[in-house]
């Protein structure tokens, strides 16, 4: 058991050790919501905020069914209704927030190193759930849980990703967490979005997408950050999806037993038509389970949790 951590800032900093103790934990967890009582006493009166100082729906309320099974105390905080609009500083929300006795900051910020920041200047627990275009990694771990669950075994794995990849957190979350797992990394996209600085994370850019599908176990598609986007990075919607977009005709020519994975949202018919959106070997439901109980895990091993034994006495 490898985990002695107060915060989750991002995946880069952690060890391959660390990432399988949250899986093992995730693993029991997923058990715990197969029961009939779903709950379990470990943050009982812990008090968590959820700081969303950029819109999400998924993730926020991932994060919040995650805290009630665990039986924490829940604050949602979102910017749209906060004093942050009328120019309030981060540091003098968090330090309010503080003041209020919160255990656990849950943070999603568009800027990237705002969660390092706050970990800086509280001794609250601070959980990274998306900085900008940095790191997002809540979702490479639920990522790697499920190709864990569904392949076995990670390692020697060939995992393609597909699209946005310069403006991605996740992207970047998913590189460093399966490339420690010594899984095989292919980045593919237009060239603006995928620049060869990213091989020096330990993965191989390319920017034929044939070859990038052909030997891939796993296709981990991501959409276009249009919001994240200074200009438009190429010429058309139509046109990425003709040269880039995962059709059945592109599918037929993939492995046999290859998966099809997405964060969400999905823009179907842009990067993913939607038949194979929801066919049998895409992974994009099983996604979202997998992310309560990974998200139960790291918040019950940040708080001092001992790992899966100690979840199955529970």
């Amino acid at each position: 058991m490898s985990w002695h951590r107060q915060h989750l800032l991002d995946i880069e900093s952690l060890t391959a050790d660390e990432i399988l103790t949250v899986l093992d934990t995730a693993r029991a967890f997923k058990a715990v919501g197969e029961r009939a009582i779903k709950k379990v006493p470990a943050l009982r009166g812990k008090t968590v905020v959820n700081l969303f100082v950029e819109p999400s729906t998924r993730t926020r309320i991932s994060f919040e069914l995650a805290q009630q099974r665990l039986s924490a105390d829940i604050v949602n905080f979102t910017a749209e209704a906060s004093s942050l609009k009328k120019g309030e500083t981060l540091k003098d929300t968090a330090k309010n927030l503080e003041a209020l006795n919160a255990d656990f900051i849950v943070i999603r910020h568009r800027a990237a190193g705002a969660p390092h920041f706050l970990s800086r200047v509280l001794n609250t627990h601070v959980i990274n759930a998306g900085d900008g275009a940095h790191e997002h990694p809540t979702q490479a771990l639920l990522d790697a849980f499920t190709i864990r669950e569904r392949k076995g075994e990670i390692a020697g794995l060939n995992v393609t990703i597909l699209g946005d990849i310069l403006f991605s957190r996740v992207a970047r979350s998913n590189i460093w967490a399966l490339t420690k797992l010594g899984a095989k990394v292919t980045l593919c996209g237009p060239a603006t979005l995928v620049p060869r600085t990213f091989e020096a994370m330990g993965c191989r850019v390319t920017y034929d997408v044939e070859a990038a599908l052909r030997e891939a176990d796993i296709i981990h598609l991501l959409r276009i950050q249009h919001e994240r986007q200074r200009k438009t990075m190429f010429p058309s919607i139509g046109e990425y999806t003709t040269l880039f977009g995962l059709n059945r005709a592109r599918f037929a020519r993939a492995r046999p037993d290859a998966l099809i994975m997405h964060p969400g949202p999905i823009n179907r018919g842009v990067e993913i038509d939607n038949e194979l959106a929801d066919c049998g070997r895409s992974l994009i439901l099983e996604q979202v389970t997998n992310g309560l109980a990974v998200r139960m895990a790291v918040m019950f091993l940040i708080n001092g949790g001992k790992g899966p034994a100690e979840v199955e006495s529970h």
